[in-house]
């Protein structure tokens, strides 16, 4: 068992090593890169659950539609805010206008209109399309009423003034709505269209239209999602690549690395194990942090255990994050968990992580074993076999059996382990059929709320049914105010309270690192926006490789 300090000893050698690397040649084969026909083959970490944009909740999902759609605003390679199909807005404390741009189409020529966005985001919050985001449209006059029933559908305070001119109205201020609609709930949709499909729509390519810089050409479920520049884009001659084939669906870093190595993909992310072998080839490695944060979420369903707060207070005393980035996960740029905000949040005046430090994890495996007696009693005397719902990848398998036999050995915890893919681990979050689930959340546009509000009771993607009156009223509070130290108090308010009644385990804050083909350039990897964002990419000649 290594101790934390040599650990981090070992990481910090990785991390040098990766640094050296990085001044040395990669040379890959040619088929991930087609120059002349300006083509790119790289991978999908996942088979995409869903590309309707009204019910799309994942980041496979999202980046899929992020380069085959586009929203109203969208973001630079350098991360800056930049027009998408409006060409200029103002955002006000009574509601906003965007300007759309006369020469946006979609892919069958047709002009993109202020109409497509009404349709769109009432098709959002109708209650009858169940979208698991329809929170994130609260603050638009009527958006929650409509929701919960209390107004009638079509009643969202959105309307077309002409074809090219949207107007927004708010029943509290949203200072980043600017923000909020470059994420991909609020792509445009055309009634017509949809319509048409009488169900099927986002089923299958011919089942979609698409007004992005590319258009999905091919859909082998469960094989390959390919892309082709999209014709009839405004900015489509400023678009390089002519193709982006996602010709293999993995999550498994060295089921990527070889295929790397043989030259089928552009890039391949790159875990403890396949991290050595790179440096060994003296590849090139980068990293960037993705922006999630990564968390043990619980089942508070009536009847399930995980929903007893002293079970889960003795789960997090006997838990280290430290002890499972270094000793399980062992990838240099991984943070351990701490709260639901992760470190790069900026806050009033500073990061949110310096405003508003959060206590650091305490391991007292006594201490813990006193909380897990009284859930004993509570429980009537025994804590059943726990199920612990997680993906399949490497990583995720690493660290539920990590936990399956910390909490054995310390707690003496019967743990199962269900492992599943990662569409049907989201099917099983959503049917409530866990007790306790390894689960990740990334932002949705940047502003602290896109995590601060997780835990709302009214919020679909809290899975586990959370509820706490406090945490509710500070959310409000954060959505309701603009002023900085009003919404600092509330993300302050949602820390303390979610932490202490462990209403979610910090697990981790995740960094990945990746090597990619020396003549890819353009594309840029984030946090916030399209994860690996490939819409302004190009492929540099040969002879600059």
């Amino acid at each position: 068992m290594y101790s934390r300090c040599a650990q981090r000893s070992r990481i910090a050698l990785l991390c040098l090593l990766a640094g050296l690397a990085a001044a040395l040649p990669l040379h890959a084969g040619a088929a991930a890169v087609d120059y002349e026909n300006r083509i790119i083959t790289t991978f999908l970490r996942q088979e995409p659950p869903q590309l309707d944009s009204t019910k799309a909740t994942d980041t496979v999902s999202g980046m899929v539609l992020g380069h085959a759609m586009e929203r109203l605003t969208n973001y630079d390679l350098a991360g800056r805010l930049i027009p998408g199909v409006a060409e200029r807005w103002e955002v006000r404390e009574d509601g906003a206008t965007f300007w759309l741009r006369s020469d946006a189409r979609w892919s069958d020529g047709e002009p993109v209109t202020a109409h497509d966005f009404v349709f769109a985001w009432n098709k959002v919050v109708d209650p009858a399309n169940a979208s698991e985001y329809a929170f994130i449209f609260y603050g638009i006059e009527n958006a929650e009423a409509i929701v919960k029933g209390e107004a009638e559908p079509g009643s969202l305070g959105v309307r077309a003034d002409g074809d090219f001119v949207l107007e927004v109205s708010f029943e509290r201020p949203i200072a980043y709505f600017d923000k909020l609609v470059a994420f991909v709930t609020f792509n445009p949709l055309r009634e017509d269209f949809y319509t048409a499909r009488e169900g099927r729509y986002a089923a299958e390519p011919e089942d979609m239209l698409f007004n992005g810089p590319f258009v999905i050409s091919q859909w082998d479920h469960g094989a390959k999602l390919r892309l082709a520049k999209n014709p009839y884009y405004w900015d489509a001659e400023n678009i390089w690549l002519n193709g982006i084939h996602f010709d293999y669906i993995t999550s498994n870093a060295l089921a990527q690395l070889n295929l790397f190595k043989d030259g089928q993909v552009v890039m391949a992310d790159l875990d403890s194990e396949t991290m050595l072998d790179a440096l060994e080839r003296r590849y090139r490695i980068l990293r960037f942090d993705d922006g999630s944060v990564w968390y043990m979420g619980f089942n508070f369903r009536e009847g399930r255990p995980a929903a007893n707060r002293n079970l889960r207070k003795a789960l997090a005393l006997t838990f280290d994050p430290y002890e499972l980035i270094n000793r399980v996960i062992a990838i240099p740029g991984y943070r351990p968990g701490k709260t639901i905000f992760p470190a790069w949040l900026q806050g009033t005046s500073d990061l949110l992580r310096r405003e508003m430090p959060p206590p650091e994890p305490t391991v007292n495996v006594e201490l813990a074993r006193q909380y897990l007696a009284q859930a004993k009693a509570e429980l009537g005397g025994a804590i059943p076999p726990l199920v612990l719902l997680t993906d399949d990848t490497p990583t995720a398998s690493k660290q539920a059996e990590y936990l399956q036999t910390l909490w054995g050995d310390r707690l003496g915890l019967e743990i199962r382990i269900d492992k599943q893919i990662f569409k049907q681990r989201l099917a099983k979050m959503t049917a409530g059929d866990y007790d306790m689930v390894t689960a990740g959340w990334g932002p949705d546009y940047d502003d602290p709320l896109t995590f601060g509000d997780l835990f709302s009771s009214w919020n679909l993607n809290n899975r586990g049914r959370y509820a706490n009156d406090e945490v509710d009223a500070c959310v409000r509070a954060a959505q309701d105010s603009v002023d900085p130290e009003e919404r600092l108090a509330a993300f302050e308010c949602i820390q303390r309270v979610t932490l202490e009644d462990v209403a979610y385990l910090p697990t981790y804050e995740r960094g990945r690192i990746y090597i990619v083909h020396p003549q890819l350039r353009g594309f840029v990897r984030r946090a916030v926006g399209i994860e690996t964002d490939l819409q302004r990419a190009y492929i540099a000649p040969p002879e600059a490789d």
